[in-house]
């Protein structure tokens, strides 16, 4: 095996260097993949293939999970045993392995692609087979709660996952509410984890190291083939790959999903997924659409041709109601549909009497069920064997009208009139009676057209209204370059927040969208271009970990920056921990460590584990949610932190300020006291032991690891503090913590 000793290096400005393995096979370094899997310029730093051939030299793990940087970088073993990527000149940090003081005396690129931290005893400290980001290797193993992200084919991140839950089960997901494969363990009972191995298999085992499932490549135990790999791809199908050493092609061996129109979102926006005589073909819902510009669709897919559908508010006459036969449509945000027991002609005057609905699906396969879609951001699938019509609303198109002659007057006939009381002017009479008439007529007819026009304008303008109820109906306020998240203006959070009559803090609204949905509006208050910002929140926009509060919206004008949030009912975290009474106090010891943990491992994710990882710069009691379990999540996060394009000062990096703010929240949950700083921490340790006394040991050991984690966390030199990985297993119990020195002080300069 290969291995290089600390001080070890790789510039970006000499890219043609690189660490391989002993059998040649993998390479480690600068990676250009901005063809392959991105539009942005840059470049990743990981391991790929190393063979003869260009195009078979697939990337099979990034830093970061895919973490894009200058060539103006580095990556470095450093001294103090952390494998770390940063920026020149600056020093900037944007990715440790946090294995700082365990030990590390070198690292290795084993043969099978696994690279390696090492002691002094050969014993392994830190591995990349540990952290996947797209692809298993023979002989890698994957259990919760890794995941395998599917490759960006823009400058945004993907939507598909592979994950592996709780109960061992597999699945392919798009964002974190829509499962489109999953492998059924009901009859197996709980697996542990799943293993890739070099004959082309996938397999899962229960804890007894038994398989429940497996799936083959076709070439399964070939002696001819020698590589192969499993990859989530960016069409978001997983498949097995073998090296055809004489084509020089990799092959795909098994897939997940055998119909690729089974893919959630495949095709991507206003488009529906079908089949020619040879391949998977794309193709538009319908002709009745507006340009939607240079604007990317919503969905990360091959797709980007399709344009946005034409607002029905707009029509000018009424709506129609056009068939699609054999196709199944499926709303893509929110990916939720409302199903109803209806005929097909029921189901299709339905859709038409109700202003919200945009299209519905009908299943013929006498289960009469009535599939209704009340968003417009829309695809689906078509097969010929699929028992089910669909139906789109559209502008109904005006028919053709014959032209009328250009003498408005040669159609009005003479108006009789007696000859009584007439003088020999009679004619001349008959003429001015006929032209008063005639201006009588064209004025009530005037008066009543415009009449009607103001009514229909009134209505139409109301109707527009209900149809465009934010944040669903109005398409044409979210930008889908920015994932599924809605934009919306200043008016429309004022309405949905009944003019920001419900505060819950400062700067902080209840509001509730159209479906009910309960939401919270954040105004915030930042310096930064339309550009920056929407980037942003983007970037944050795309993470997604049970503890952190989702983001829903934005709103960004000239004088206005709010960010929409999930609501969650229980509060703050302040206000739940200090409005308790001593006796709850108490009796919560396991409840605020689990909260801790919670917190913990939000702040691992946004450090360690998320497509881009960015420092929280803002973390407080308060910006801790519970739910209605008390579990927590993790809000304000990254906004500041990213828009700040912060550098690292001499002291301190953002992720070290994080650790910092962690401590002292943790302290302050430990020990319900708001002012650590000007607390006798002897004497409040020494009142925690003395309520424990009662508890049980596994509880009393908990607190004991808060408490002395909490004050490395603290530690004024930066260098002493632990990474968030070690926090969270300190937290857990897996990893013991000493005391700290004893020359301990709190950093004096308090953080905003």
């Amino acid at each position: 095996m290969v291995s290089v000793p600390l001080g070890f290096e790789v510039s970006g400005f000499d890219k043609s260097k690189t660490w391989v393995s002993e059998n040649g096979v993998f390479a480690f370094g600068f990676l250009d993949t901005s063809s392959k899997y991105s539009d942005s310029d840059g470049f990743v730093v990981g391991i790929r293939f190393n063979l003869k051939d260009k195009a078979a030299n697939l990337p099979v793990w990034a830093i970061g999970g895919g973490l894009r940087v200058s060539e103006n970088s580095t990556i470095r073993l450093n001294l103090d045993g952390r494998l770390i990527l940063f920026e020149n000149p600056s020093g900037l940090i944007v990715w440790s392995s946090n294995t700082s003081n365990l030990g590390v005396q070198k690292a290795t690129l084993l043969n099978n692609g696994n690279l390696l931290l090492m002691g002094s005893e050969d014993n392994v400290l830190w591995e990349s087979f540990n952290s996947p980001t797209n692809t298993l290797l023979p002989g890698q193993s994957f259990h919760f709660p890794r995941v395998l992200r599917a490759p960006s084919t823009k400058s945004i991140s993907s939507y598909y996952n592979f994950v592996i839950r709780r109960s061992g089960e597999l699945a392919l997901v798009w964002e974190s509410n829509v499962t489109y494969w999953r492998t059924h363990l009901s009859s197996y009972g709980v697996a542990k984890e799943a293993r890739f191995d070099s004959i082309g298999v996938l397999r899962l085992f229960d804890a007894s190291n038994k398989t429940v499932w497996s799936a083959s490549s076709k070439d399964i135990g070939d002696p001819s083939v020698v590589l192969r790999h499993l990859r989530i791809d960016s069409d978001g199908n997983l498949r097995i790959y073998s090296w055809d050493n004489e084509a020089h092609v990799w092959r795909v061996g098994w897939q997940a999903v055998q119909n690729q129109c089974d893919v959630f979102g495949f095709c991507g926006l206003y488009s529906v997924c079908g089949y020619n005589s040879t391949a998977t073909v794309c193709d538009c819902l319908s002709e009745a659409s507006v340009n939607w510009g240079n604007d990317l669709p919503a969905v990360d897919t091959v797709n980007t041709g399709c344009r946005k559908m034409v607002d029905l508010g707009n029509c000018r006459l009424n709506t129609s109601m056009m068939i699609l036969k054999q196709t199944v449509l499926y709303g893509l945000y929110p990916p939720l549909d409302v199903d109803l027991m209806l005929s097909e002609e029921a189901c299709k005057e339905f859709c038409s009497n109700d202003s919200t609905c945009v299209a519905v699906t009908s299943k013929n396969d006498g289960s009469g069920l009535c599939t209704i879609k009340r968003t417009s951001f829309i695809s689906g699938y078509r097969k010929p064997s699929t028992p089910a019509n669909s139906f789109l609303k559209v502008c109904l198109v005006p028919q053709a009208v014959s032209a009328r002659g250009a003498n408005p007057h040669n159609n009005v006939k003479p108006i009789p009139i007696s000859s009584k009381g007439l003088d020999e002017r009679s004619g001349d009479g008959k003429a001015f009676v006929g032209a008063i008439s005639l201006i009588i007529l064209v004025t009530v007819s005037a008066f009543l057209s415009i009449e009607m026009f103001v009514f229909w304008v009134m209505y139409r303008r109301r109707k527009t209204k209900a149809q465009t109820r934010i944040p669903f109906g109005k398409d044409a306020q979210m930008n889908p370059h920015y994932s599924v998240l809605i934009r919306l203006s200043h008016e429309e959070v004022r309405e949905l927040t009944a003019n920001f009559g419900n505060q819950l803090g400062p700067s902080v609204y209840k509001g509730l969208f159209p479906n009910k949905m309960p939401v919270i509006a954040k105004v915030m208050n930042v310096v930064a271009t339309e550009k920056d910002f929407r980037r942003v929140v983007s970037t944050l926009g795309a993470m997604h970990h049970r503890h952190l509060v989702s983001i829903k919206g934005f709103c960004f004008e000239s004088e206005h920056a709010i960010l929409i949030y999930e609501y969650v009912p229980n509060g703050s975290l302040d206000n739940w921990l200090f409005n308790m009474e001593q006796a709850q106090v108490e009796r919560s010891w396991q409840q605020r460590l689990d909260i801790a943990l919670g917190v913990a491992r939000a702040l691992a994710y946004l450090h360690l584990e998320c497509q881009t990882c960015v420092s929280h710069g803002n973390l407080k009691l308060e910006n801790v949610m519970l739910d209605e379990k008390l579990v927590p999540k993790v809000t304000d996060f990254g906004l500041r932190s990213l828009l700040a394009k912060e550098t690292a000062s001499s002291l301190e990096s953002p992720s070290e300020r994080d650790i910092y703010m962690f401590g002292e929240m943790l302290l302050q949950i430990v020990t319900c006291k708001t002012d650590i700083l000007g607390s006798d921490l002897r004497d409040l340790v020494n009142k925690i032991n003395g309520e424990l006394n009662s508890e049980d040991n596994r509880v009393s050991e908990g607190v004991e690891r808060a408490l002395r984690i909490s004050l490395w966390c603290m530690q004024s030199q930066p260098f002493l503090r632990p990474s968030i990985g070690e926090v969270v297993k300190v937290l857990e119990g897996t990893l013991s913590v000493d005391r700290p020195p004893l020359n301990f002080a709190f950093r004096e300069d308090q953080m905003g």
